[in-house]
């Protein structure tokens, strides 16, 4: 019997219930909270990282979550082309795990940034962004003080060119412009894919745009992508 959503919780971790509420209660799909400490994702059709502080984030962040018990089976469910989402921390911890490429450096005003941020779609193609369009302007907030996305030359040439830039910071017209990289991304980097699209990583946060008391609700739309691509029913 499918458990639907796996949402992995680590020490230190505060968005774990913020997507636990977001799959149940925002798009009605099932999901519940995996410790650290396991070893088993039997069961599961879709995980997620997410945000926090994990660790602390000591040594770098993400550093000390990639070798946390539950990563091994995570590795093992990515590389059977299964759904893993990186959200903030999430997306941190995915790039240490090398299970997506490039690197997470400091925000370029070395400070932490948190506000409502507006991004372009520019792939619909993966298990968690099939219910936007590509070109499609979004609204998340972000809450980092490391998420300048960055890789060097050859890395970024080659996910560039297999479309693998799933978000771009941009204005309201979609444009990608300095004004709205706040972190200093190269290229404007806001969220990726591996090649095979089924592993997705963004700094800014869906999931904490999922209620229409607390703001935009453009987050229900790109996570009800993977109640689609799971065929869960409304």
């Amino acid at each position: 019997m499918s458990r639907g959503i796996a949402v992995v919780t680590f020490p230190g971790s505060n968005g774990d219930h913020d997507a636990l509420d977001a799959f149940r209660d925002g798009i009605g799909a099932p999901a519940e909270l995996v410790d650290y400490r396991a070893t088993d994702l039997t069961g599961f059709d879709a995980v997620v990282v997410p945000g926090g502080f994990s660790y602390g984030d000591y040594l770098r962040c993400g550093a000390i979550a990639r070798f946390a018990p539950v990563m091994e089976p995570l590795r093992a469910f990515a590389e059977r082309g299964r759904p893993v989402l990186g959200i903030c921390n999430g997306f941190q911890v995915l790039i240490e795990a090398h299970l997506l490429p490039g690197a997470l450096l400091k925000n370029r005003s070395l400070t932490f940034h948190s506000d409502w941020v507006k991004l372009r779609v520019e792939s619909g193609e993966t298990a968690w962004t099939g219910t936007l369009g590509e070109g499609e302007i979004v609204r998340f907030p972000v809450a980092h003080g490391v998420g300048n996305y960055f890789a060097d030359s050859a890395t970024l040439e080659r996910i560039e060119g297999n479309g693998q830039v799933v978000f771009r910071y941009s204005d309201e017209d979609g444009e990608s412009i300095e004004s709205a990289n706040f972190n200093g991304s190269v290229n404007g980097i806001a969220g990726i894919c591996n090649e095979r699209r089924n592993v997705v990583g963004l700094m800014p946060h869906p999931e904490r745009a999922s209620d229409p008391l607390l703001g935009p609700t453009d987050g229900l739309k790109m996570l009800s992508g993977i109640r689609a691509f799971l065929s869960v029913p409304a």
